[in-house]
């Protein structure tokens, strides 16, 4: 039912709306099957021609942004699910469900995690490159977690003149999925903490799913377990540390 004040979609709008939903479906049963994605590899396979494919996306790099951008906001569901089987003030409990579940959806789905988080950003446009870090679903609900922790437990995060002139510019005009703008200047050192817990889970769980490391330690997730042990002291759950292993070490055995 149309909602009062929100303009009805054309028959054209909603025709087009549905066609780009096709082109992903066909896109992620390409990666699911270890087949190429490609322009002419989608349009075969939802019984187009290449040139009817173009109307909808122009270029390669275009397919692969639309595909890693709805990727990304399927699986952020996964997460937030994870994340709901706990109690809404269970904050710590809640982010490691989370970034848990993240890895676990990155080893199961590994060309689709490459799709969305090992591709370049190619296009040199300042306002498009924004839009491809600004706009992650994932990077928006970890930091969304994050901030709200903070918000709970009032960790230290570090102080503007402690930080570095470069990061010190970059957290007070950031680019990174993350609503910073209510946050004070004094107190955007914790972009600077969103930022570095971005780079230990990702670090690792790309040498995971990419197999560059020991495969029975991938296994047992005791790399992934460690490296969450030791960020967690720095957002101030160093007395919780044991809990939010044995969560870890729930979801990787289930």
């Amino acid at each position: 039912m149309t909602q009062v004040g929100t303009p009805a979609q054309s028959r054209r709008e909603r025709q087009r709306e549905a066609t780009y939903d096709e082109i992903v479906a066909a896109s992620r049963d390409l990666l699911a099957e270890g087949a190429e994605l490609s322009l002419r590899a989608v349009a075969t396979k939802m019984g187009l021609t290449a040139p009817a494919l173009y109307r909808y996306v122009a270029s390669y790099q275009e397919l692969v942004d639309l595909v890693a951008f709805e990727i990304d906001k399927a699986a952020t569901l996964t997460f937030a699910a994870a994340a709901d089987a706990l109690p809404e003030d269970d904050f710590a409990g809640r982010l490691v469900a989370s970034v848990t579940e993240f890895r676990m959806w990155a080893l199961a789905n590994p060309r689709e995690f490459g799709l969305v988080f090992a591709n370049p950003v190619a296009d040199a446009s300042c306002l498009r490159r924004e839009e491809m870090l600004t706009l992650a679903s994932s990077g928006r609900h970890m930091t969304g977690q994050m901030r709200a922790l903070w918000e709970h437990n009032h960790h230290p995060i570090p102080a503007l003149d402690e930080l570095p002139p470069s990061v010190r510019e970059a957290v007070l005009d950031p680019v990174i999925p993350a609503k910073l703008d209510d946050i004070a200047p004094e107190d955007r050192g914790l972009a600077w903490l969103f930022m570095q817990g971005w780079t230990v889970l990702y670090g690792v769980v790309a040498l995971e799913v990419f197999g560059h490391m020991d495969p029975r330690i991938i296994a047992s997730g005791e790399m992934f377990i460690e490296a969450v042990r030791g960020f967690a002291p720095r957002i101030g759950l160093a007395d919780d540390v044991d809990r939010l292993e044995a969560i870890m070490r729930a979801r990787i055995a289930g």
